[in-house]
């Protein structure tokens, strides 16, 4: 950046001299300036002008005008190329430059001019020099501006040489207190767009609070390992020895010494001096681009003579301490004063000569020429420049990087991974800022106004001035209809008063002329204005009268508000002879007025936003009006738009304090007519708005928006316009703008009565209405800053912010949230709610905020970042005990809400965080570091809450107070005291944090972070007792039961949990296992003894209506308690519940089948017994009833297939034991029964006569039968009756059926078919017997009547079971043979008993038989041909002779009257003889083949004794009849094989003695192998 420096001197033009009334304007860079019209042809104007120039290849352009009437003509133009400029800091005598007519363009620029006049102008033209520098440095540095200008923004050949390493760092604003400072960046949620480093386009020049933080300047230093020492020491020897090392510099040296060393200056965080801008106290003379392009960056710069030694320091590592000290600045939240230190760099040994000192900006500055000061200016800026340039572009590279051992400050965005099994401190410690205080620290909201003597001293003079004659209550102007006699103006709009008479108002006293309608836009106080007028006009005893009015005026106000003045002089320190004093000098300053007073006002028309479209083409053609006091200037017009940029500046000379600056804003109607016409007449143009500003309220620079205002209620006016306003009062040169004034007097007003007054407690002013939110402090102290703020022009939103900042470094007093949130709603209304007036958007309205933007959104950032940390300890800071901190909890949350809300409505970002998801993260950042402070000192707090008896404190050591492997208490304490905080965070902290209910419910997510946490704890815990198991299972299951009640009581419902199976079951799983393996033991145990108890009792009922004993009740008692507790487990896991249910499903078959095992051993010793044996089978009976129901308890049909499937299979085991007892009991009954029924045979006996069907013979029948069934009913009589009353009802018939089966059985066998005799017996019995049809007739009665005796009247066994009782009918069966005839029944015998002969396992030898059947076609008589072949391997051991034989036998019927056996011969000692004898059998035509069967026995022939039989076999003839033939080996079993149907034709059979057929039959049937000798 070089300084161009243009005076243009004269000019010599060519025509007569009343022509010319001739101004210059120069335009270089897009800059233009003006000089003033001077007329005649040799005009001289001697101005200077001076340009920032930023690119060398453009050129000056100079253009000569001649001012007209309508418009301007162009006299010549002068194009000097900028590179052709030399350099001097002395002014030179200029050179001539011919004009020329034309200028030559080249891509849109001029390059240079042709066609020559006659006319000359003298210029003097150079780029200002730094100090003394030779010129071939000054080359060296031009040339180096060169390349930067000639290469754009990103690739710089300095960086090669200079940029290579780092530049000398700016000390950071971050001290080592300032915690909050050093991790605002890093630790914000996100980015505000202040971090940018180009200045937004409506950007505040003012910026009192400007920081470092705000753009990317120097690398601020986080080398925290510094130690604190060397920077005192440093600081201390720069305050000793200032004065010192000024007057020891050697006179020819400069006070920078001769190689232009100068430190750099440390970026400061607030105002430095009263322009509030680093550094630049005694600069107020540099002009407003200056300071608009470089308010954020005023720094000096250090080079060696060669641009290159300093590089080498910057070579060596910044933590080598001999080679350099960094200093750092201490700043403490106590301390608001700004760092104003600078950075000390520590010369290498090798660099001698010239004293290094730093430039402060608070001392009074070495005299030099301003043009250095703007030279060293332009340099650092480059050096910012590529700085910012490289922290742009090295985005890897965040300027927060952490160093040093204090580097490991964090965020609630980087909180620490705090999961470890060790001890940390106390919640209470986790503060990210250990030396808090009870707001923001000192770097956030510096105040240092409380330090700045100077700007102090003179706000307390501004501030008598405006109390001692507030402007509340001037004198009022006396106004009166007056008539003009000649044409007047309006005093206030300038219009004129029209009309013939009565056109206006004028004062009686100072005689100020306005209209109607203007009257009350004058507020400049009458007496002062009388007073003036008068002096001026030499009216003395006039002026004495206004003056002695306004003394008195001044004496009552003395009198009336003294504590008003005693108030103001206790804020500044002020000792009262020096207040007294003032109080004259400011009284005497009031009653000079005006007349004493004179200010120079530069005024620079920016821009406008938001106009009125006045044109039919739907925009305006904007031009701007500036008016002080009579002087009036206007701008260029800018042609349709309604968004202008002029950039026009103003100078003026203002001799009056009431005067106003009037801004007015016009549609130029831009054709002949209109212009004659605003020559001729004010206002042809359209009006667009206008600005009335106070000149009182204007001091130093400003830079501003103003809404446009209407002028009559008809104007159609909207948007604001952009000013910027640098005002030098006489005496009053170098003084702050009145908003920096005003923001001092609210600092200190606040500190007095908050810090001095107040011992640090912030006093909340007690104000009700819709303005209340503009009362900060209480009467007297409001009057001072209001009356202030109304004298001097500001704002009232500038109040507001203003007193937002002081309190946020108090935000953490009581009841201060909730004002702050109200403060900060209402600047949200006032920038957010555009008005109808104008549509300037909100962050354009709040970009023209004379607070400053970046200052402010800094201030609400951090102040943002400080609550989040606070909320992230909501348990420390609001405790739920105190109603007062719970408010400002609510009211806390509140103003993050309303920070979103500017984020979002007046900032305009897209999508700033959420308050309810910031409050939530800090919710649960306090969670996470409360469950941990719990957790590790769960004994402490436990035994501090919970433990009732203070005696019984137990001093743990501290290695067993954590969780052990030995004992499960410390869990237990640990779930009571989560209870407690859930409980606290629902009740205590939910109904207070109600802004978000659906997105924030603190007790919900309390419980959620909690659960979560501890179940980390828990798994992990249980995973390691599992490999040990050290405790007892019922200690794991009581732990289990109160880990289900936590999460039942406060999880299960959560939105995260809901729906989902839970994890915790599975963490038991192993020691519930455990629990029922132990259980099945003691289940057993139990069962044993509660069967040895009922034993002794003899198994007695337990109640007349239980059939049972009480052992039953007892093993099921015990086992419902023992699923009891697996159910009340209540586990959601339906995988761990099928686990369990499987495994006590195993403990239930144990048990009861132990039970029935034992009951079974014994139950036929009770047999004798009247009432056991029902009793116990009762007991059997009822184990099943109740494992029916423990079925259905753990769950039916939903029980898990597997426990299912057992407890399935155990009650059919328990229905076999039941069934087994049963057929027992009834056994057991088999003797007497058997007693019983032969009795009934005897008497069956006895029965004689025919069955014929008479009625009296039926009668007979009928009591026969009752004789028949006496012995038998009067034993079933006495039994059934008692079985009836003992007997459950599934018993009862049981035991009916088993008695059934036995009296139809031993009926079947002892009366129907009568066992047959022993095979050596033969057929010899004890009594032949068969029955007679009448006998069958009468038994077959009996039957019936038994039958309906064991139905017994649908009590007993169902009639259909009786009927289709296999006993019963295998009975009736019998009897039914008995009618039949021999054949008949040898025919079924043979139809029925197919498998006779085989399945021979053991075959005792085989015999070969060929076999041949043949039917007559004629008669169809049967013929069958047998062939016995041989037999083979026969199985015989005898000592005597072995003689074999053969003997086919063919069995069916018809066939008594004919051949029925044949035998072979025997063969002698021959055990595979051979026979080859054929044999014939004649078959009748009566039945088929199928009717016959052949049977083949093998014996051995012995002479005078019987036959011995080998082996039988039986062949079918049906199984041939198809064939015709068959040749076959038959194997020979032992006997004939025959089911219960052959049995009982054979026993029918044997009862016919006198039948010949069937004895033979019988006696075939009966036959076995007989007995070996030696077996």
């Amino acid at each position: 950046m070089s300084l161009l420096c243009v005076r243009v001197k004269k000019a010599k033009l060519h025509g007569p001299p009343d022509k010319f009334n001739t101004y210059v304007t120069l335009k270089v860079q897009n800059v233009k300036s003006t000089t003033v019209a001077v007329r005649g042809d040799q005009p001289c104007w001697e101005q200077d002008f001076m340009f920032e120039i930023s690119r060398l290849d453009l050129g000056l352009i100079v253009e000569v005008w001649n001012k007209g009437l309508i418009w301007d003509t162009l006299v010549g133009t002068v194009w000097i190329a900028l590179k052709a400029i030399h350099q001097s800091d002395e002014e030179g005598p200029g050179e001539w430059s011919t004009l020329e007519a034309e200028v030559v363009m080249k891509h849109d620029e001029i390059c240079g001019t042709k066609n020559p006049t006659p006319h000359k102008i003298l210029l003097d033209t150079r780029f200002e020099l730094p100090f003394d520098i030779p010129e071939e440095e000054a080359r060296y540095w031009t040339r180096k501006l060169e390349q930067i200008n000639s290469l754009g923004d990103d690739e710089y050949p300095f960086q090669e040489e200079v940029q290579k390493k780092p530049l000398p760092s700016a000390a950071s604003q971050c001290s080592f207190e300032d915690a909050d400072s050093a991790v605002d960046d890093r630790d914000s949620d996100y980015r505000s767009e202040t971090s940018s480093s180009v200045p937004p386009r409506y950007h505040s020049t003012v910026q009192p609070n400007a920081s470092v933080h705000q753009f990317t300047g120097p690398a601020r230093l986080q080398q925290q390992g510094v130690l604190r020492d060397s920077c005192a020491d440093s600081l201390h020897s720069y305050d000793l020895d200032y004065r010192e090392h000024v007057a020891a510099s050697p006179a020819g040296s400069s006070r920078y010494g001769s190689s232009c060393n100068v430190s750099q200056e440390s970026s400061h965080l607030s105002e430095l001096e009263h322009s509030h801008e680093s550094a630049h106290g005694s600069e107020q003379e540099d002009d407003h681009q200056e300071r608009q392009s470089n308010h954020s960056y005023h720094s000096s710069s250090s080079y060696q003579k060669d641009g290159q030694a300093w590089l080498k320091e910057q070579e060596e590592p910044h933590g080598k301490g001999e080679e350099e000290k960094v200093c750092k600045i201490e700043e403490k939240p106590a301390d608001h004063s700004a760092a104003k230190l600078p950075l000390e760099l520590e010369k290498p040994k090798d660099v001698d000569a010239g004293v290094q000192m730093s430039y402060q900006g608070d001392i009074e500055p070495p005299p030099f020429p301003p043009a250095r000061a703007r030279w060293i200016r332009a340099i650092s800026k480059v050096r910012l420049q590529l700085q910012q340039g490289q922290d742009e572009t090295d985005p890897s590279k965040p300027p927060w990087l952490k160093g040093g051992p204090a580097g490991g400050l964090y965020g609630i965005d980087s909180m620490p991974d705090l999961r470890k099994k060790k001890p940390i401190p106390l919640v209470s410690d986790l503060s990210l800022v250990q030396s808090r205080k009870a707001g923001i620290t000192s770097a956030m909201a510096t105040r240092t106004s409380l330090k700045d003597e100077e700007l102090k001293s003179h706000v307390y003079k501004k501030t008598l001035q405006a109390l001692i004659y507030p402007i509340s209550c001037t004198t009022p102007h006396n106004f009166e209809v007056w008539t003009a006699t000649t044409p007047t103006y309006c005093y206030e709009c300038e219009g004129l008063l029209w009309g013939i008479a009565r056109q206006g108002m004028r004062c009686g006293e100072c005689g100020v002329k306005c209209h109607d309608k203007c009257q009350d836009l004058l507020n400049a106080d009458c007496l002062q204005r009388a007073a003036e007028k008068s002096s001026k006009h030499g009216a003395e005893d006039r002026t004495q009268n206004f003056i002695m009015a306004m003394k008195d005026r001044m004496k009552i106000r003395e009198r009336n508000k003294p504590e008003i003045f005693d108030l103001i002089r206790d804020v500044f320190c002020e000792s009262k002879m020096t207040h007294a004093q003032q109080m004259k000098t400011v009284k005497q300053s009031v009653l000079d007025g005006t007349s004493k007073w004179s200010a120079k006002i530069t005024i620079t028309v920016v821009c406008a936003q938001g106009l009125q479209a006045k044109d039919k083409t739907g925009s305006s053609d904007p031009y701007v009006t500036v008016q002080v006091g009579k002087t009036k200037k206007r701008t260029k017009t800018i042609f349709g738009n309604l968004n202008p940029v002029w950039e026009e500046k103003f100078y003026f000379e203002c001799h009056n304090s009431s005067d106003r600056i009037k801004v007015r804003v016009w549609d130029e109607d831009d054709d002949i007519k209109s212009r004659v016409k605003q020559r001729l007449k004010r206002e042809s143009d359209d009006f667009l708005g206008q600005t009335i500003i106070e000149v009182r309220t204007l001091s130093g620079e400003m830079d501003v928006w103003y809404n446009l205002e209407k002028r009559t209620d008809k104007s159609a006016v909207s948007g604001a316009i952009r000013l910027q306003i640098s005002v030098e009062i006489k005496g009053e040169e170098k003084v702050a703008p009145y908003h920096v004034q005003y923001t001092c007097l609210h600092e200190n007003l606040f500190h007095h009565l908050t810090d001095v007054q107040g011992n640090g407690v912030v006093k909340i002013p007690d104000a009700k209405g819709d303005d209340a939110w503009k009362v900060y402090f209480d009467e007297t102290a409001q009057e001072i800053v209001d009356e202030f703020a109304m004298r001097y022009g500001i704002e009232s939103i500038y109040q507001a912010m203003t007193h937002f900042a002081c309190l946020s470094s108090k935000y953490m007093c009581p009841g201060v949230p909730a004002v702050m949130s109200t403060l900060l709603a209402n600047i949200n209304a006032y920038y957010a709610h555009t008005t109808a007036s104008t549509n300037v958007s909100a962050s354009d309205r709040f970009a023209a905020s004379n607070f400053g933007k970046e200052r402010f959104v800094k201030l609400l950032d951090q102040l943002h970042n400080s609550l989040r940390i606070d909320l992230s300890m909501y348990r420390n800071n609001f405790p739920a005990s105190s109603r007062e901190r719970l408010q400002d909890l609510k009211s806390t949350v509140d103003l993050l809400t309303s920070i979103t809300f500017f984020r979002m409505k007046v900032q305009e970002l897209q999508s700033p965080p959420r308050a309810s998801q910031v409050v939530k993260d800090c919710v649960k950042a306090c969670l996470n570091s409360t469950y941990e402070y719990i957790f590790n000192n769960c004994h402490e707090l436990y035994s501090r809450e919970y433990q009732t008896d203070p005696n019984k404190t137990q001093d743990l050591p501290a290695e067993e107070q954590g969780p052990s492997i030995r004992n499960l208490d410390f869990w237990p304490k640990l779930i009571t005291l989560i209870v407690s905080i859930i409980e606290e965070d629902k009740n205590s902290y939910t109904p207070v944090l109600n802004q978000f209910p659906q997105e924030l419910a603190v007790g919900k997510i309390s419980a959620e972070v909690m659960w979560s946490l501890f179940a980390q704890d828990m798994k992990y815990a249980m995973e390691e007792h599992e490999k040990h198991r050290l405790c007892k299972s019922a200690d794991y299951m009581n732990l289990h039961f109160k880990v289900k009640w936590l999460y039942n009581e406060y999880v299960r419902d959560l939105p995260a949990f809901k729906g989902k199976v839970p994890e915790y079951p599975a963490w038991f799983e192993q020691f519930v296992m455990q629990w029922l393996d132990e259980n099945e033991d003691v289940s057993l145990d139990f069962l044993h003894g509660a069967l040895e108890r009922d034993k002794k009792d003899g198994f007695q009922q337990t109640s007349e209506h239980a059939l049972f004993s009480c052992s039953v009740v007892d093993v099921f008692t015990q086992l419902n308690q023992s699923f009891e507790i697996i159910k009340k487990l209540e586990c959601p896991d339906p995988v761990i519940v099928a686990h369990y249910n499987r495994r006590f499903a195993k403990t239930i078959g144990k048990v009861l089948m132990q039970y029935a095992d034992i009951l079974s051993k014994s139950f036929e010793s009770y047999c004798s017994k009247e009432k056991l044996p029902c009793i116990l089978m009762n007991n059997i009976q009822q184990l099943r009833v109740q494992l029916e129901k423990m079925f259905e308890a753990m769950g039916g049909k939903e029980l898990d297939a597997e426990a299912s499937d057992h407890l399935k299979e155990l009650q059919v085991k328990l229905n076999n034991v039941l069934d087994e007892l049963s057929a027992v009991f009834g056994n057991s009954f088999q003797t007497r029964i058997d007693e019983c029924v032969k009795q009934m045979s005897d008497i069956l006996c006895q029965v004689k006569g025919t069955a014929n069907s008479a009625a009296n013979a039926r009668n007979t029948v009928a009591q026969d039968a009752d004789n028949v069934l006496r012995p038998l009913m009067d034993f079933l009589d006495g039994n059934l009756t008692l079985f009836a009353t003992v007997c459950e009802k599934t018993v009862l018939k049981r035991v009916l059926k088993e008695l059934w089966r036995v009296v139809m059985n031993t009926m079947e066998k002892l009366i129907v078919l009568p066992p047959l005799t022993d095979h050596t017996d033969h057929m010899v019995r004890e009594e032949t017997r068969s029955l007679t049809p009448k006998q069958c007739a009468v038994l077959d009665l009996a039957l019936d009547t038994i039958k309906q005796y064991f139905h017994a009247g649908g009590n007993g066994l169902k009639k259909t079971f009786l009927e289709k009782s296999p006993d019963l009918q295998s009975l009736r069966y019998a009897l039914s043979l008995y009618t039949q005839t021999t054949d008949t029944l040898i025919k079924t015998f043979v139809q029925s008993q197919t498998a006779q002969g085989s399945g021979v396992d053991d075959p005792v030898g085989e015999v070969s038989i060929q076999i041949d059947l043949y039917t007559h076609p004629g008669t169809g008589e049967h013929k069958v041909t047998v062939k016995v072949v041989a037999a083979n391997d026969l199985k015989w051991q005898t000592s005597g002779m072995f003689r074999p034989f053969v003997e086919i036998t063919m069995i069916g019927p018809h066939q008594s009257d004919k051949k029925r056996k044949f035998t072979t011969k025997s063969k002698s000692n021959n055990w595979a003889p051979k026979y080859n004898e054929t044999f014939h059998f004649i078959l009748g035509n009566e039945d088929g083949p199928d009717a016959y069967e052949l049977q083949v026995c093998v014996k051995d022939y012995c002479f005078a004794r019987e036959d011995r039989v080998l082996g039988i076999a039986v062949m079918q003839l049906r199984d041939i009849a198809d064939k015709g033939s068959c040749a076959c080996w038959c194997p020979l079993g032992r006997r004939i094989h025959m089911d219960e149907t052959g049995l009982t034709i054979l026993r029918i059979l044997s009862q016919r003695t006198n039948d010949e057929v069937a004895k033979e039959f019988v006696k075939l049937k009966s036959e076995s192998r007989s007995t070996e000798e030696g077996t």
